[in-house]
């Protein structure tokens, strides 16, 4: 920031065990969203290593590090981020397109997961036609089409309401209950609850990790109140 030097990350430690079902706590500043950039290879450190399934991103070419996010990770985000020209069909088929696939099987691939999140009827409508809860839900299908390894979800809940909060998260569930790697960045304590592990951020650095086991204590934890 002009003559300032800002530390997003500071000596951040970590490892995700694949399948696993991860939450990232924070307040705003605290470096998680800089750390969900990281882990999405869409940055990359300037000290230290990031490995992602034995490979080191530091040390990868441009296109390599685009390769390996195309084929490792999806992306949800509280935005949604689909392009409002465009129908959901075309929207979900966009990561298929840069990983080259021809046109009818890129159609299948993407009719097959608006079903999975029950959009299998509207493929032809645009985002503005939908309700924010279906346009998470494509924005789902889209992050889950390449059959990625790992989900970045950054608050896929924020801009919806409890019931279909709800109905999203259950979807994250689904998806690592079929073994995929989900990594929850949320602000919102009852979404983090849905996760095996929750690592809470400040300042740049991880100040607490709260296990399945302790989750029910995460309120007080939370508040830095210990529960009685």
């Amino acid at each position: 920031m002009g003559q300032t030097e800002v530390q997003a990350l500071r000596g951040v430690t970590m490892d995700v065990r694949r399948g696993e079902f991860v939450a990232i706590m924070g307040p705003s500043g605290s470096g998680k969203s800089t750390l969900m950039h990281l882990l999405g290879c869409l940055d990359r450190p300037t000290t230290g290593e990031y490995i992602i399934d034995g490979t080191a991103i530091a040390g990868l070419s441009d296109e390599s590090l685009s390769r390996l996010r195309n084929r490792k990770v999806g992306f949800v985000f509280q935005a949604f981020n689909l392009i409002p020209q465009l129908t959901i069909l075309e929207n979900v088929e966009i990561p298929l397109v840069y990983m080259g696939l021809e046109r009818s099987k890129r159609r299948e691939l993407s009719l097959e997961m608006l079903q999975r999140v029950k959009l299998g009827h509207r493929p032809d409508h645009r985002p503005t036609e939908l309700s924010g809860g279906e346009n998470q839900r494509a924005a789902i299908a889209r992050a889950f089409v390449t059959n990625p390894d790992i989900i970045l979800a950054d608050e896929p809940t924020g801009n919806l309401d409890s019931k279909t909060g709800r109905e999203i998260m259950m979807i994250l569930r689904d998806l690592n209950h079929q073994g995929k790697t989900i990594i929850l960045v949320t602000h919102e304590i009852d979404k983090a609850q849905w996760a095996d592990r929750i690592i809470q951020m400040q300042d740049g650095r991880i100040v607490r990790e709260i296990d399945g086991e302790k989750k029910d204590y995460l309120r007080y934890i939370m508040r830095d109140t210990p529960p009685a």
